[in-house]
């Protein structure tokens, strides 16, 4: 059975509404298209990217966020991996659930059939293959960021960003 049969996105945690759809559920929801750049931790960036899925806002408002949630875990389909997001940067405009990039739906290699797209941080922030996400009221380290990554990943930050714990 393929994944885009048995794919789902859940929304937990510090929420008034826990949700969950399926794909074509989720590519029901209100649409928009952001143009943005994106900034990989190993130094190399793929400018001028117009992506296309649900706002992560829209997930957000939807589920009923509450107000002590401060942090956001996105998990993926690979072997639990996660990563962690500040809820400002999760909840900028430019942040959402992308399932298109540059007209094309996202391949498998890229992290489709649904990658989170948050612009603003470093590409390991942006969860390839996602199935959900959880609101938190504290940080919790994901797995790159429990092997020495950055809590936060922000590639405007003074020196050389933040791309280590140690940077």
């Amino acid at each position: 059975m393929s994944i885009l049969a048995t794919w789902q996105f859940d929304v937990a945690g510090l929420v008034e509404n826990p949700l969950s759809w399926s794909l074509d559920e989720f590519m029901q929801l209100p649409v928009v298209r952001v143009y943005a750049d994106f900034h990989c931790v190993t130094r190399w960036s793929r400018l001028d990217n117009i992506w296309s899925g649900v706002a992560t806002r829209e997930i957000a408002n939807l589920a009923g966020v509450k107000p002590e949630a401060k942090f956001v875990v996105a998990a993926a389909y690979d072997r639990g991996w996660t990563t962690n997001v500040p809820i400002e940067y999760f909840l900028n405009e430019d942040s959402l659930f992308a399932w298109a990039h540059d007209g094309q739906p996202i391949p498998p290699e890229h992290g489709g059939p649904v990658r989170l797209i948050i612009p603003q941080l470093y590409a390991w922030k942006s969860a390839k293959w996602v199935r959900g996400v959880r609101f938190l009221e504290k940080d919790q380290a994901g797995f790159w960021e429990e092997g020495g990554y950055h809590m936060r990943g922000n590639p405007w930050a003074a020196g050389d960003g933040e791309r280590f714990r140690w940077s």
